[in-house]
């Protein structure tokens, strides 16, 4: 290969628009799981709770939240 069909093939790869939306897939995805994350990290005490008063309610235990 030439250094002007390196250039070329180089030129077509950056120009490329395609490429930006498997990128913007990935940062939309990133966006998403950060959300998750942080609504786990923030409602995990109260979720925590509601689960153990539905086992106790199972058990037959009164639960008092």
């Amino acid at each position: 290969m030439t250094f002007q069909a390196i250039k070329t093939s180089m030129m077509k790869f950056v120009k490329d628009e395609e490429g930006l939306t498997i990128v913007e897939y990935a940062v939309a995805g990133g966006l998403v799981t950060l959300g998750a994350v942080g609504a786990f990290v923030l409602l995990g005490g109260s979720v925590a709770t509601a689960i153990e008063c539905l086992d106790d309610a199972v058990n037959g235990v009164d639960c008092t939240p």
